[in-house]
């Protein structure tokens, strides 16, 4: 297409697949935190509780109107206004005379460059959350609560965004984003995925756009567009058309049944975050639930039995006899619960975290198992553990299950034994997968990519390790497919790749053929499966 003289292009990478027209808004370092006039000492700690207090309450608001996934990601944000490691040092220099707001940035600081400087670069990629926490605050201490408000059609242009941003901004309102860094695997991208938020990142050098500029984006092939011809408008209404037949193809194969093109059956499941995610949705479009995550069950401490029972319960009759898997906790790393992940490890993203904590919280674990135990008599559940790394974890797990049902049946209390499977997402597991004694193998795409190339999800800037189809991964993927069809078990994908429709064909090339997918991904998953030529299974 032909640009016009004063149209700038600028080149990044699609986090977010869409198309969008409108003006430039450049949000601001900082939020809009704005200045305030410090008082005494006990003025100052009321004015640091209250910032605390709104902080939270702000954070739990967002939490409660997001999805599972969205929750999530923002339990770390609540984490930190409640660890004392952190809040307790800001106390003792505002009690020596140092404004709340001073005293809050220098602990913070202290904090995100520390994480900077972690040589792992997961703990590097939480400074993000460390800056919004910090920012979220600032803003209450001064009563200044919202950040400006972004006029409608406004096209974002940022560093980058944190997910607390990304979910307390009205996406109805706004075209799309456009991040200078980022990633396209961070958790703002996932976001900006299942809400169908056009999104770039790593978009360099910086946009010359200025505010209220018109810019335009091309979210699929990943192009900015400054002060974008009428040439360029033309070819990106015709993409946009183009795509929006996709999307029509997508929604008439969503409830067929996914047949590759050389006629090989293929079963396409669903990811769950929480029972939220399944209010309506019709279950007609899936084979079942590939993923159900339960972090959102523990998000103020470990949920009682009946508590458990009664989601499980909710989840199974949704899926009306389809196959529901539900993962047990995955807490640590990033996503800490108080009371039960361990405080001051040296390296949580590869400490005590999954089947790890599980197996040294067995009180927590046994109470999760009897509840799971309990709902598999109402239809087909499966058990899934997560961060499994050698054999004998499986096997300690397995031995609790067992435990676990012998005591209902002991009791005389209606249950069944669910399958009992792995998440596959330690290189070390997927390269000896044939070894464990599971049920089935459920592939962590997220996490065996990151564990591959050493490179975190939330890290920009190195897009060239991680571009996907990663050969590494796919070889490890195989691997374990021929593991599981080996020992006649079955094998899933449940990881961001699956939902993809890129990706799908060289998916089904590893020999997989059950693909668990975010539930706004079924649609596009089986249209790349019905295009797909796999050939035969290996």
């Amino acid at each position: 297409m032909t640009s016009q003289p004063n149209e700038r292009v600028f080149r990044g990478r699609p986090a977010a697949p869409g198309f969008a027209v409108g003006r430039a808004w450049r949000l601001a370092e900082g939020g809009g935190a704005v200045a305030r006039v410090a008082g005494p000492p006990e003025a100052e700690q009321a004015a640091f509780d209250r910032g605390l207090r709104l902080a939270a309450e702000q954070l739990t608001q967002l939490s409660a109107a997001s999805d599972g996934l969205g929750a999530d990601i923002l339990e770390f944000q609540l984490a930190l206004l409640d660890d004392d490691d952190l809040i307790d040092p800001v106390r003792k220099r505002i009690a020596a005379g140092v404004a709340a707001d001073e005293a809050w940035i220098a602990r913070l600081d202290e904090e995100i460059d520390g994480y900077l400087a972690a040589n792992d670069e997961h703990m590097a990629a939480r400074a993000a959350d460390l800056r919004d926490v910090r920012d979220r605050v600032l803003r209450a201490i001064a009563g200044s609560d919202e950040v400006a408000t972004i006029p409608d059609g406004s096209i974002l242009i940022a560093d980058d965004l944190t997910p607390s941003t990304f979910l307390g901004l009205d996406w109805s309102r706004l075209g799309g984003a456009v991040l200078t860094g980022g990633s396209a695997t961070s958790h703002v991208s996932i976001l900006a995925r299942s809400r169908g938020v056009p999104m770039l990142v790593e978009v360099q050098p910086e946009p010359d756009a200025a505010c209220g500029e018109p810019i335009a984006i091309d979210a699929t092939g990943g192009v900015l567009f400054v002060c974008p011809g009428a040439a360029t408008l033309a070819g990106l209404e015709a993409s946009r058309a183009a795509d929006a037949r996709i999307a029509a193809e997508a929604l008439a194969v969503e409830r067929l049944p996914a047949v590759t093109a050389d006629g090989r059956s293929i079963k396409v499941l669903v990811n769950v975050n929480a029972p939220g995610d399944l209010d309506g949705l019709s279950p007609a479009i899936c084979d079942g639930i590939g993923l159900t995550r339960t972090e959102f069950l523990f998000a103020h401490g470990a949920p009682d039995e009946a508590t458990q029972l009664a989601v499980y319960g909710r989840i199974l009759a949704w899926a009306g006899g389809r196959p529901v898997t539900i993962r047990t906790l995955d807490a640590g790393g990033d996503k800490p619960v108080p009371g039960i992940t361990i405080d001051g490890e040296s390296n949580p993203f590869l400490g005590t975290r999954g089947l790890r904590l599980s197996l040294k919280r067995p009180h927590i674990f046994r109470v999760q198992l009897k509840a799971l135990a309990r709902a598999a008599a109402a239809g087909p559940l499966r058990i899934m553990v997560p961060m499994v790394t050698v054999p004998e974890e499986m096997e300690a797990a397995r031995r609790l299950l067992d435990e676990t049902v012998d005591e209902l049946q002991r009791q005389g209390i209606a249950h069944a034994r669910p399958p009992l499977g792995m998440m596959v997402e330690v290189p070390a597991a997927a390269l000896m997968a044939e070894q464990f004694a599971t049920d089935f193998y459920s592939i962590g795409s997220n996490d065996l990519g990151q564990y591959v190339t050493a490179v975190a999800r939330d890290i920009s800037g190195l897009s060239h390790l991680t571009r996907e189809p990663n050969p590494t991964v796919l070889e490890l993927i195989g691997r374990t497919v021929a593991a599981g069809r080996r020992r006649g078990v079955p094998v899933s994908l449940c990881g961001d790749m699956a939902s993809r429709p890129e990706l799908t064909g060289a998916l089904l090339d590893t020999g997989l053929d059950t693909l668990s997918v975010a539930p706004a991904s079924v649609g596009r998953v089986k249209l790349a499966v019905a295009r797909a030529v796999s050939g035969p299974r290996p």
